[in-house]
């Protein structure tokens, strides 16, 4: 059997406590309530009822458990359910888990190679379509191997955050 739980002023719980007294309670008269609210709002007999998209997962942890996961989800920018979600689909899923910074972030990576990407093109471009001399062709040789390395860096540390992200979402050691 399914639980519904609400948060009621004083007030209302009183005068709604005074009402059920006479009608078997609170849990008697609320059922009572919700089904006659349903038997008003059922659907055409042909209309079927729309499927859940998600589901509620409710967990019941000790104080010290629920202070360290607090602290590990303000640690990482996340609220303890987006900490709990993003654990549990890094297990379901095997893929990481970004928070927001750390997705900005990746978007940012994404730009500056995007960027670095265009220059190497236009360099090569013009080392096509140009006949250079000496000097002038070493400047742009030299260019290129800048970017190959700025390119190299950005990729190792893309591969580093992945990484990071994969163990620290995954089993611990």
């Amino acid at each position: 059997m399914d639980r519904l739980t609400l948060r009621l002023s004083p007030d209302l719980i009183r005068r709604f406590d005074a009402a059920a007294a006479g009608q078997g309670g609170r849990s008697r008269l609320l059922r009572r309530l919700m089904e006659g609210a349903a038997q008003a709002s059922l659907p055409a007999p042909t209309e079927a009822l729309p499927a859940p998209h998600s589901g509620k997962l409710t967990l019941r942890l000790g104080e010290a458990d629920l202070r360290l996961l607090e602290a590990e989800a303000a640690a990482r920018g996340l609220s303890r359910t987006q900490w709990s979600v993003a654990l549990i689909r890094r297990r379901i899923h095997d893929r990481p888990q970004f928070s927001r910074p750390e997705t900005l972030a990746l978007i940012e990576v994404r730009r500056e190679l995007r960027r670095i990407g265009v220059n190497v093109n236009q360099i090569a471009r013009a080392l096509n379509t140009a006949v250079m001399e000496g000097a002038v062709l070493d400047v742009e040789v030299k260019q290129l191997g800048a970017f190959q390395t700025e390119i190299a860096a950005w990729v190792d540390a893309l591969g580093e955050a992945f990484e990071g992200n994969l163990a620290y979402w995954g089993p611990a050691p």
